[in-house]
C-alpha cells in the first residue's frame, strides 16, 4: 500500500493556494469520488465524525455565495465546492449511534461498548469540553480538510482553503440555521489556470530545523 516517499513530497511541492481555476476543466467523477471518499475515511477524535460535507454544484447558489466570500473568483469558477460543517454540539444520541455503528460493524454486541459510551458522555457532553464544543468540532473538521488537500494532490488536483468568508451569511444561504450543523470552512477544488500567477511562485516554507525539534 506504500507510495514512494518522493511521490508525495512532489504532490506536496506541487500543490499551492490556487487562486485561479479553470472554470471550462471538471474533476472527473471517478476523481471526484475518491476524494468524497478521503472525507468519509478522515479520522476523528472517538471516531465521533462531528461533520458533514455540503458539496455545492448548482451555479446560482454558488453565485449568491461569493458575494459573502470576500467575491473571491474561486468560488464560482472551481469544479467542485465543498462547505465543510462542523456539528454544534455533542449528545447522547451522537454517542448512541456511533455504539451502534460500531457494533455492527465489528458484530459485537452493543453492550461491550459501555464503557467507550460513558467515556464520550464524561468528557464531551458533561465534561468541561462540552463548553468549548464547538471549537473541538472545527478542529476535527481541519483533520478533514487537510487529508481532503493532501488526497488530491496527489491526485495533481488543485485545492484552495478559504476562511475568507462570512459563515452566518454561508448558514442563512444554505438552510444551516436551525440544522445540527454551521458553516466551519471551504475548500475549492478543480484544475488551475495557466493564467494564474501564483502556480509559478516559489513556495516559502521555515526550514524543518526551525520547525520541528527532536527530544
Amino acid at each position: 500500500m506504500a507510495i514512494a516517499p518522493e511521490t508525495l513530497l512532489d504532490a506536496l511541492q506541487w500543490r499551492y493556494a490556487t487562486k485561479v481555476f479553470d472554470p471550462e476543466q471538471r474533476i472527473p467523477a471517478d476523481l471526484w469520488s475518491t476524494l468524497e471518499q478521503t472525507l468519509v475515511l478522515t479520522p476523528s477524535s472517538y471516531g465521533l465524525q462531528p461533520w458533514k460535507f455540503l458539496v455545492i454544484q448548482d451555479p446560482a447558489l454558488r453565485q449568491q455565495l461569493r458575494p459573502h466570500s470576500w467575491n473571491q473568483s474561486q468560488i464560482t469558477d472551481c469544479s467542485h465546492l465543498v462547505v465543510l460543517l462542523s456539528q454544534r454540539s455533542i449528545e447522547p444520541a451522537d454517542a448512541e449511534r456511533l455504539i451502534q455503528a460500531t457494533a455492527a460493524a465489528r458484530a459485537v454486541e452493543a453492550s461491550s461498548l459501555d464503557g467507550y459510551r460513558n467515556m464520550i458522555q464524561i468528557d464531551l457532553i458533561d465534561g468541561p469540553r462540552r463548553q468549548i464544543i464547538e471549537r473541538w468540532s472545527s478542529n476535527q473538521v481541519y483533520i478533514a480538510l487537510g487529508n481532503l488537500m493532501t488526497a488530491a494532490a496527489l491526485l495533481s488536483i488543485d485545492t484552495c482553503a478559504i476562511e475568507g468568508f462570512s459563515p452566518p451569511d454561508y448558514d442563512r444561504i444554505l438552510n444551516l440555521e436551525d440544522s445540527d450543523y454551521r458553516s466551519c470552512v471551504v475548500c475549492a477544488c478543480g484544475y488551475r489556470s495557466a493564467d494564474d500567477k501564483y502556480a509559478a511562485l516559489a513556495k516559502v516554507r521555515y526550514a524543518a530545523s526551525e520547525l520541528i525539534e527532536h527530544r
